[in-house]
């Protein structure tokens, strides 16, 4: 059961490295400010920090996701539950993935208790508790992140509009001639090349080389560096956060059974979700990063900031929000006041997060009963 056990969960936490680890460096991709395979690097390493993190400041979210006070003890520590929970949720996961929708593994890990549990021992299970415990914080983060992330990105409009801080273009020459919409008034309307903005660069690359650039300097610093530099390290605490956030949430089918140590559990997590994640994100991160809004890298900043404070802040006081909610929240806030979000894209992932509870809850129930029927 240990050998089991260990690989069952082991799979379900490679499903959420290839799934989530992208997730923070989303907006790094999508604004051209780094490639893929940089970006995927920098999430890694910053994930597996926030994994090593959670040993000692999540330890809230073992409890939570022990499936203790949810079912009976008695089935929270028996290894056909846990093994079935597993399961049900990796296979949910590593679907989605498949197909490159952006799911919560809470809302993943939140089904398969719900139908394992209802499987071994139907309304005797506590269920009811998993309405205040998880499912409260998972529907309100991804509004509230929407709130806090186009607050955050119109605060930085403000500030830089204040501030003097001015924005230069560039026209795209090649085999034809085309025009690349620059940006935004201070209005929110939307200004093309020939609007003659106050800076306009003419330069050859290709349409994707032509981006809005901050110009000038701040505080004797180029403005596009500073603003790079600050993007690049939210993205790099929007991954801390979300290993500090997941982490907990897997390692704790291992630890109800005392399979493994805390640390060793957290360790063992943390690689699965590294392989994971460098094997299997591309995925998900063309529509986390391309698809469901266009990003600058002022405003892949302002959404990473919000993020990270809703997941770390959550993380603390052992709140089980999801960081793909709170991320997506984030970007699509962002892609509502600019009127830039792709509406479609956007309702085939909100369609996705409402079909991950039941299909987990199904996949979890039908392991458990097929595992009870093998032993």
């Amino acid at each position: 059961m240990f050998i089991l056990l260990l690989c069952a969960v082991g799979f379900l936490a490679w499903s959420n490295g290839a799934n989530d680890n992208f997730k923070g460096v989303a907006s790094l991709f999508g604004s051209g400010t780094m490639r893929y395979w940089p970006a995927l690097i920098w999430a890694t390493a910053t994930t597996f920090a926030g994994s090593v993190a959670s040993v000692f400041l999540a330890a809230g979210l073992l409890k939570t996701f022990s499936g203790k006070g949810l079912v009976p003890d008695s089935l929270a520590t028996s290894g056909g539950f846990v093994l079935a929970v597993a399961l049900g949720a990796g296979l949910t996961i590593i679907l989605a993935t498949r197909f490159g929708f952006p799911i919560s593994t809470t809302h993943a890990l939140t089904g398969a208790m719900i139908g394992s549990g209802w499987t071994a021992v139907g309304p005797a299970g506590q269920l009811g508790a998993l309405g205040k415990l998880i499912l409260l914080p998972l529907l309100l983060s991804p509004l509230l992140a929407m709130g806090l992330g186009s607050g955050i990105y119109l605060g930085f409009r403000r500030a830089c509009q204040q501030l003097g801080i001015t924005k230069e273009w560039c026209l795209c020459v090649g085999a034809e001639r085309q025009l690349v919409p620059i940006g935004h008034t201070a209005a929110g309307q939307v200004v093309s090349a020939m609007a003659g903005p106050p800076a306009l660069i003419l330069t050859t690359g290709t349409k994707g080389e032509c981006i809005e650039r901050y110009a000038g300097q701040f505080l004797g610093v180029s403005t596009q560096a500073t603003v790079d530099a600050a993007h690049i390290t939210s993205a790099g605490i929007v991954s801390f956060a979300r290993g500090l956030n997941d982490t907990p949430k897997m390692a704790a089918l291992l630890l109800v059974l005392l399979a493994l140590s805390v640390p060793a559990g957290m360790l063992t997590i943390a690689l699965a979700m590294v392989i994971g994640g460098m094997l299997g994100a591309r995925r998900v991160a063309e529509t986390m990063s391309l698809r469901l809004t266009s990003l600058t890298p002022g405003q892949g900043l302002a959404a990473n900031l919000s993020t990270g404070l809703l997941v770390i802040m959550a993380s603390l006081f052992g709140l089980p929000v999801s960081t793909t909610h709170v991320s997506v929240g984030s970007i699509v806030g962002i892609g509502v006041v600019n009127r830039t979000a792709n509406l479609a894209v956007v309702r085939n992932v909100l369609l996705s997060w409402v079909v991950t509870l039941p299909c987990a809850a199904l996949a979890s129930g039908a392991a458990y009963w097929l595992i009870g029927r093998l032993a």
